[in-house]
């Protein structure tokens, strides 16, 4: 939490009760005796969780001053850039996002500067309905309403890109599930069929003589390649379904480079 500061300013005792001993506080206004607090938070960085705060007075006379000093007018413009630039900061990010992590990246520090972005607008809307003839605060109003419904539609399409390929990851993995237990049930098949006859082989095979021992030498490696053979087709019969898989998982990653993102 920040600490509240001693501006070199004057404040009426009655604005000076409505503020804490430690600290500012949350992104309001102090309207007394004519005077107009306006207490607003800097963008913020990493998690969110430290507020850095601006503060902006207006006094009876129209004049503006930022944390006692002046001017004012331009301590507040260069304040609703930094927003600004924060916005365009992750709108290029999102952008750049190839998968999961790297959205998961950006959602983090995005959530609490989309809130500080919406507490500063219903701020300043509260500072232009306390002081209606000020035309610094109408601007000020309408450009915090663009940034942080651009903030706004920014979380909103980086948390669907996120479910979306989040989705498409889970429905690849009960794919790949499912393929491999068909590959699973054909092997299964192909044991069943050949036990009974390299059990029949196992037992016979070796007492038996079948005549094939005084053909040429040719016929045994004409029969080894055979086999040879018969094995390829069958590898390939069981492979065939982790080939379509491949291909679908191919078409998936063609879907997921053109995920829903900002426009």
């Amino acid at each position: 939490m920040s600490r509240r500061i001693d501006y070199d300013w004057e404040l009426p005792p009655a604005m000076l009760q409505r503020l804490g001993r430690d600290s500012y506080g949350a992104q309001r206004i102090v309207h007394e005796d004519g005077h107009l607090l306006v207490i607003l938070h800097e963008p913020p960085a990493g998690s969110g969780s430290e507020r850095r705060h601006s503060v902006f007075l207006r006094k009876p006379d129209g004049g503006w001053f930022h944390k006692g000093s002046t001017p004012g007018e331009r301590a507040f413009a260069k304040l609703l850039e930094s927003y600004r630039a924060a916005l365009v900061t992750f709108e290029q990010r999102h952008e750049a996002a190839a998968d999961a992590e790297a959205l998961f990246q950006i959602l983090g520090p995005l959530i609490p500067l989309s809130r500080a972005a919406a507490n500063l607008q219903a701020t300043l809307q509260a500072a232009r309905e306390a002081v209606k003839d000020d035309p610094l605060l109408v601007d000020l109003r309408d450009r915090a309403v663009e940034i942080a419904r651009g903030l706004e539609l920014l979380l909103a399409d980086t948390r669907m890109s996120l479910d979306f390929r989040l989705a498409h990851a889970a429905e690849a993995q009960a794919r790949a599930a499912l393929e491999a237990t068909r590959a699973q049930h054909k092997l299964n098949t192909i044991a069943a069929l050949t036990f009974p006859l390299m059990a029949i082989g196992a037992v016979f095979g070796m007492n038996l003589h079948s005549g094939a021992e005084n053909l040429p030498a040719w016929v045994y490696w004409a029969i080894f390649l055979a086999g040879l053979l018969m094995g390829l087709m069958l590898r390939g019969w069981v492979k065939a379904p982790e080939a379509a898989g491949a291909a679908v998982s191919a078409d998936g990653k063609a879907k997921a480079s053109i995920a829903p993102k900002k426009k």
